[in-house]
């Protein structure tokens, strides 16, 4: 769990959002075990509210789950795994968006630039 904070966004808030990119990328599977509180706050060097609060946050928007004592888990909910990659990926093209508009890119430049810098990385 190698993480590089910003000072921008409370810890929390990142702590959710690397939760999210491994769900995205599939590197956090559905109904994996994901470590307790403690061992998170360890591992990212945080503080244990911290860790705690964002596994709060995790567990109202139904991305983990934790039956009575046992550890917690990545959802198995499709509908929340699919809204987690959707998000993810309306934030980044939204930002680029934002970025080529602003220095007045026409669209069919723009899309031409997207396939082929994709199909470039794409075959990395």
């Amino acid at each position: 769990m190698n993480v590089t904070f910003n000072k921008r966004d409370p810890v929390y808030v990142q702590v959710i959002r690397y939760f999210k990119e491994q769900i995205a990328t599939g590197n956090f599977e559905p109904g994996q075990e994901i470590p307790s509180r403690r061992e998170l706050a360890n591992k990212m060097k945080i503080n244990p509210n911290t860790a705690q609060r964002a596994y709060k946050e995790m567990e109202e928007q139904g991305l983990i789950y934790t039956e009575r004592n046992l550890p917690s888990r990545i959802t198995r909910d499709e509908q929340v795994l699919q809204s987690v990659r959707d998000e993810l990926i309306l934030e980044a093209v939204g930002s680029f968006v934002t970025s080529v508009k602003s220095i007045n890119v026409p669209l069919e430049e723009v899309l031409d630039l997207v396939k082929k810098n994709y199909q470039v990385d794409g075959d990395k």
